[in-house]
């Protein structure tokens, strides 16, 4: 994996001995020696900590760049201000289908700071430079920070112990000083619990991860891998691109017309997509739970009837929280929300129950 990129925290994953994985690019941890499952636990019932550096960063520079992204991705940033964060999507122009999901930072009217996903972090920028008129930057800036990711119900006391600002509102930001650089720390994740994201220069990455640990060692943190981030994010139902979205999958499709700002006068994809969600898509992602033992993997087969395949899983794992299979499945409209299929596991057809994601309670929003 020597062509791969690495975090400026690779050196301290290797000291605790994290078994590695490629990942968009990158040579991330994808998970430690107290494994997944405890990863995982640790986040739901006390903390953990993530590096996530593989994420893309770029920032869209200039008089009207809000507008300018407003006027390319999907959400729209009018419904928030400065110092506030967005999911969001960028659309295929002709098709629809998803380029990329992403969250938006609005630092000012002629500033903001996007974060698409590692492997697709290019593209996003190519097709924003293209677009961009005069006057308008798009840089790439995603070897330049590093991003750790702090989840779970002892967040707050970890961050605060180390003199980070905590207790903003959900999706909400704050610029704050450590180690005489500035660190964006953001009220998200991508687990569904309590939590915030620390976006800061890769000269202070060792020294912040460092602290956390110190800090976070009172309240049982663990670091975590990506293995736990897909099994916790996968709980919660959230997409991930490249197996539940992509550029075949339109919102309409994922279930994330909620991120898609239907009364601007722009987006891209704006005219495909108004037409689909006034017909109706013909898929629709839904959520699966397992009525057994079976546990779900990409690409295993959906069906009605042992003989009539409906369409196929696109995320599946087994649920650390609930302890049995659950996953997320692109199947017709016509499938009826409540219905029971058929998973086909190595042969073996297990039933599974159809549901609407979540599968937890989110404690995400929680003041």
């Amino acid at each position: 994996m020597s062509d791969l990129l690495r975090s400026p925290l690779h050196d301290r994953h290797v000291a605790l001995g994290a078994k590695f994985s490629a990942f968009g690019g990158w040579s991330m941890p994808l998970e430690y020696p107290s494994g997944v499952v405890k990863e995982h636990t640790a986040v739901r019932e006390a903390v953990g900590i993530f590096d996530v550096s593989h994420l893309g960063k770029a920032t869209v520079v200039g008089p009207g760049a809000v507008d300018f992204v407003n006027s390319t991705l999907t959400n729209d940033l009018r419904r928030i201000g400065p110092g506030q964060a967005q999911y969001t999507l960028c659309c295929d122009e002709a098709t629809g289908g998803v380029v990329d999901d992403l969250i938006a930072y609005v630092h000012a009217e002629d500033r903001v700071l996007l974060v698409p996903n590692a492997a697709n972090t290019a593209e996003v920028v190519r097709r924003l430079a293209a677009a961009a008129p005069e006057g308008i930057a798009v840089t790439d800036e995603h070897r330049d920070h590093a991003v750790l990711a702090v989840q779970g119900t002892s967040s707050d006391e970890v961050l605060a112990a180390i003199g980070l600002p905590v207790g903003h509102d959900y999706m909400s930001f704050v610029v704050a000083p450590f180690e005489g650089a500035d660190v964006v720390v953001c009220r998200t994740g991508y687990t569904g619990e309590r939590g915030y994201e620390l976006i800061a220069p890769n000269d202070v990455a060792v020294a912040l991860w460092d602290a956390i640990m110190a800090a976070g060692a009172a309240y049982g943190i663990l670091p975590c891998g990506l293995g736990a981030r897909d099994t916790l994010r996968t709980e919660m139902g959230y997409p991930l691109h490249g197996q539940d979205i992509s550029l075949d999958v339109t919102p309409n499709q994922a279930r994330l017309g909620w991120a898609v700002g239907w009364k601007k006068d722009a987006f891209w994809g704006r005219e495909v997509l108004s037409a689909e969600r006034a017909a109706g898509p013909a898929r629709i992602l839904r959520g699966l739970v397992a009525t057994g033992r079976g546990i779900p993997r990409p690409h295993m087969t959906v069906s009605l009837t042992a003989d009539v395949p409906l369409g196929e899983v696109t995320s599946g794992t087994f649920s650390p929280t609930l302890r049995k299979g659950v996953g997320l499945a692109l199947l017709p409209a016509f499938v009826d929300p409540d219905a029971e299929v058929g998973v086909d596991i190595r042969g073996r057809r297990e039933i599974f129950q159809i549901v609407k994601p979540p599968f937890l309670d989110p404690s995400v929003r929680e003041s």
